[in-house]
């Protein structure tokens, strides 16, 4: 029978716990980053599509609370930059808001005129069943018409398999 390293049951376990683990995820990757974009490629929505944003994450803003503000709204307000009647109001400065649930979330500056310029964000929130394909599920402006599905892909398979053999040379069971 195989000795099994106490070192690789532990890892085992870290690297479980790795996958599960809920986040906090600062918007754009920086404090600058909520603001108009001066191109398309630096649009949050491309930045998004960069994360598998999982139910428990929680985004993360920050910006000057005396000038602009963050609204989470529904999907109608997003797409026309409707300010009026937001689901949530932040202006704080340094908002966070937990991504408590699967599906997509709608935030859009508050600032007149800044989300006409871009200032806005979607996020897809992966439901617990689905797994990290390495295919962002965020979907730029023009697909958000139709419903949100996240796509699929062997790599999920190849995980699964990578994960067996894993524990089958972690515990010698060749």
């Amino acid at each position: 029978m195989a000795v099994i390293p106490r070192a690789i049951p532990a890892f085992m376990l870290l690297l479980l716990f790795s996958f599960s683990e809920a986040r906090e995820i600062v918007v754009g990757g920086s404090a600058d980053a909520w603001k108009t974009p001066s191109s398309e490629s630096e649009s949050l929505n491309k930045w998004a599509e960069s994360f598998r944003f999982r139910v428990g994450d929680s985004l993360v803003w920050k910006y000057d609370g005396g000038k602009d503000s963050v609204l989470q709204v529904n999907k109608e307000d997003y797409l026309s930059c409707n300010t009026s009647k937001p689901i949530e109001e932040y202006k704080d400065g340094n908002t966070k808001v937990m991504l408590d649930r699967s599906g997509p979330f709608y935030f859009i500056s508050g600032a007149d005129g800044h989300c006409e310029k871009g200032q806005k964000l979607v996020v897809v929130v992966l439901s617990p069943r689905q797994r990290y394909t390495g295919i962002s599920p965020a979907p730029s402006p023009v697909e958000l018409e139709g419903p949100a599905v996240a796509p699929t892909s062997s790599a999920t398979r190849l995980q699964g398999g990578l994960m067996v053999a894993l524990w089958v040379f972690a515990f010698g069971l060749f």
